[in-house]
């Protein structure tokens, strides 16, 4: 453990000058992009693994690789600018974003720097903070509390890579000492009831965030408390409500008390993790083909996620690009899922079979030709067929990376979209794909339903938790509450039923 005091200042970064070039950087978790020199992408590569091995550490989890296909990729875009445009987010602090699906995570960021402002969220923090949760859903299939899932993620986001190759967690959140102090307080039995805080809540800004973390860093510190936060984390597995579980926390009121005092101090305890403990793996540094670099621009966007109008907008900067490098695999499986996105399916096949023609394992260009079959599947002349033949593509994009989550996903879909009666196969490759991708909330809810359809109810509601609980709250989520809410009654009533037959 080491000892943080809140008059010294974090170390930041230095600025480092952008060079005409792309490059590349794979890890064992990550893809990195940036416009970067190699040696601050290397560096950038190195904190986020070190992050990764120190949370896996301190878990005491091991968690497998995910698949190459699977792993979080980033987008270095420059400027918060660039970085609001791709959001098509009016938030005009926002410093960077994350989205989670399988096989297609990304996150865009503006630079390879902290802020110069101890007190504000830094992109890299948002980044360590996002990917926090994005490691939590790979620990359990178990769902946990709102304050909780903040609060972990606030905790870790604040990691401090030490002059001597350490890397230390818990530091205090210093970018939520304001929060705290002037934002409208969040009583303590409010924030430990995810429902009863989302109904109470209004339209001013609280201190929910901060006072999560507040009570994540207590919890874990205070000696006397410590097993307190283990127990909490057993119970709700073992099926405990939100308040059944908090009662292992004793006297709320004491323990809020405690906390008034504990936000207090001066002086903070964090863990300190040995470098040589700290397991990254190698990274792989490239610099990108002429073509990949110029065709950089429309990947991104394409990732980001485009409408229909957004991507026949799109597409022709992306034809002009692969008309200049027809043998470039990337280039024509950019080109590819442009031409998807606008609905071309026929050029969309015609782009990734050029690609596939290069480069027979490129995997993007594997997806992509299955999704393009799909949209022909639904109007073609032998409706049969085509589905065999998108099926047919997407068992061959299993067999190069088995552990990929959408060929397993679209097998099951391929079923689904056509009419058909879905195999026992199919629904299990589906309920691998969440485990290879907990994080992605659209898979989760085809899983439930499939789940609801077979009358597995206790699965249906395992796999509906994360959802419910969610800590960045959406209609989705609300709905994911309603539905658990009805699937927990219908159970009860059934297990009644038979108890008294």
């Amino acid at each position: 453990m080491r000892y943080f005091y809140l008059a010294i200042s974090l170390m930041f970064l230095p600025n480092i000058p952008v060079q005409a070039k792309w490059v590349e950087a794979s890890s064992d978790h990550f893809i990195i992009y940036a416009n970067k020199n190699e040696k601050s992408v290397r560096r950038f590569a190195e904190r986020l693994e070190l992050f990764h091995a120190a949370l896996a550490l301190r878990r005491k989890n091991i968690i497998s690789k995910p698949s190459p296909s699977n792993r979080v990729t980033i987008y270095v875009v420059g400027s918060q600018t660039k970085v609001r445009k791709l959001a098509q987010d009016g938030n005009k602090y926002l410093g960077g974003f994350y989205l989670p699906r399988a096989g297609a995570t990304v996150a865009f960021v503006p630079e390879l720097r902290k802020s110069n402002n101890k007190y504000q969220s830094s992109p890299e923090q948002i980044l360590f903070h996002e990917y926090a949760h994005h490691f939590m859903y790979g620990l359990t299939s178990y769902s946990f509390p709102r304050w909780f899932s903040e609060g972990f993620a606030e905790f870790h986001s604040t990691v401090k890579f030490e002059k001597n190759g350490n890397v230390g967690l818990g530091l205090p959140a210093v970018h939520r000492a304001y929060e705290l102090g002037q934002s409208k307080e969040v009583p303590l039995k409010l924030l430990l009831n995810t429902k009863n805080y989302r109904a109470s809540k209004g339209k001013q800004y609280d201190n929910f965030y901060g006072k999560s973390w507040l009570l994540y860093h207590y919890l874990t510190f205070n000696q006397e408390r410590q097993n307190q936060l283990r127990q909490y984390q057993q119970k709700l597995m073992t099926g405990s409500s939100e308040d059944e579980a908090a009662e292992v926390f004793g006297d709320i009121d004491q323990l809020s008390k405690e906390l008034k005092l504990y936000r207090k101090n001066r002086k903070w305890t964090y863990f300190s993790r040995p470098r040589a403990e700290l397991d990254i793996g190698e990274i792989a540094i490239r610099t990108l083909r002429a073509g990949e670099a110029e065709m950089m621009p429309v990947i991104m966007r394409s990732k980001r996620g485009v409408n229909r109008e957004q991507a026949i907008e799109l597409l022709p900067d992306a034809q002009e690009i692969a008309l200049k490098y027809p043998n470039d695999p990337a280039v024509q499986a950019a080109l590819a899922e442009a031409e998807y996105d606008a609905g071309n399916g026929k050029a969309a096949i015609a782009a990734a079979d050029r690609a596939l023609s290069i480069n027979p394992k490129h995997m993007n260009a594997h997806i992509q030709k299955g999704y393009a079959l799909a949209q022909l599947a639904e109007d073609s002349g032998d409706p049969e067929a085509a589905w065999k033949a998108v099926r047919r593509q997407f068992v061959k994009a299993n067999r190069i990376e088995n552990d990929h989550p959408i060929p397993l996903l679209y097998f099951y879909k391929s079923y689904r979209d056509a009419g058909q009666d879905i195999p026992e196969i199919a629904v299990q490759g589906l309920e691998r794909a969440l485990d290879f991708a907990p994080f992605d909330a659209g898979l989760r809810w085809m899983v439930a339903n499939q789940h609801v359809q077979d009358k597995r109810y206790d699965h249906a509601i395992l796999t509906l938790g994360p959802l419910a609980n969610n800590p960045h709250q959406s209609k989705q989520s609300d709905l994911a509450g309603k539905l658990l809410e009805t699937l927990e009654k219908q159970r009860d009533e059934e297990i009644q039923s038979k108890s008294e037959s």
